[in-house]
């Protein structure tokens, strides 16, 4: 043993942070941003701002609303308000997530981090929690907020109350939903270690492979677009199960954290494997 690394194993001043550490310098990191802040700020904003919108609409439009799109509204008051807000809201997460990890690696910050925490995966952990964390006490906040905008909107046209069957737990899963999301994100832009090409990543993810997917024909259409990695998580923040759906609101969840858990394992391997 050299006489560097006996003082690293035998003094006391000088040891590996422990995870609690971690957590800490990750919070530090992430509220130290101007951008995330200003991202996360645009987020609640938007969100709650297109949900008073587009439920305003909706009621102010329902005399001239077809009477099929009125029924799926009334079958499930809760979808249309939390997803009035959805698409932005969903859109800020992805690009939050991939920025996260994304921007160290395109500023050289990464290997300060690692230089600090040469055990790469716990930093990465750390990481993880920490953005999730965040996002779904935010998205949690953000969702009971959309809710109770749009509940007194809709109220004549669609009443919904919190008691109602599967409402608590899909606006509960508003939160959980965006923070699987944010995580999911996150871990893309771990392996691409790209900001541009894992934001573009993963708005594909979100957004082109649905649209794609329902093109398919039969069956085959109709099971690759379910078990979307959004598609499949989005379920989460619904009421009630509509008959098309393949997936139960949990099955749908579970389908979304095993592709994000895959992803995670992927980040992992290549963190250890490969160099910043």
């Amino acid at each position: 043993m050299t006489t560097a690394a006996h003082a690293v194993g035998t003094n006391p001043e000088i040891r590996k942070p422990g995870f609690g550490r971690l957590l800490l310098s990750e919070w530090t990191k992430i509220r130290s941003v101007r951008s995330t802040v200003w991202s996360l700020v645009l987020l609640v904003l938007l969100d709650l701002g297109f949900t008073a919108l587009l439920c305003g609409l909706t009621a102010a439009q329902w005399s001239k609303t077809d009477a099929s799109a009125q029924l799926a509204i009334k079958a499930d008051p809760t979808s249309t308000i939390l997803g009035s807000g959805f698409f932005l809201s969903q859109l800020t997460v992805c690009v939050l997530g991939v920025m996260v990890i994304g921007s160290e690696y395109s500023t050289g910050m990464i290997r300060a981090s690692l230089l600090a925490v040469p055990r790469r995966v716990p930093m990465l952990a750390a990481k993880a929690v920490v953005f999730t964390v965040l996002i779904f006490v935010l998205g949690t906040a953000v969702s009971f907020g959309s809710f109770f905008i749009g509940q007194p909107i809709l109220h004549s046209k669609a009443p919904v109350s919190l008691g109602d069957p599967g409402v608590l737990r899909a606006v509960i899963g508003g939160g959980l939903y965006l923070a699987m999301l944010g995580l999911f994100a996150l871990a893309l832009g771990a392996i691409i270690r790209h900001t541009a090409a894992g934001i573009t990543g993963v708005i594909g993810f979100v957004l082109v492979l649905a649209p794609l997917a329902a093109l398919l024909p039969g069956s085959l259409g109709k099971h690759v677009h379910a078990y979307l990695p959004s598609e499949a998580g989005q379920l989460i923040a619904k009421a009630h199960q509509a008959d098309h759906d393949l997936l139960t609101p949990w099955q749908g969840y579970g389908v979304f954290a095993i592709w994000t858990v895959a992803l995670l394992v992927i980040a992992a391997v290549q963190l250890r494997s490969r160099d910043a």
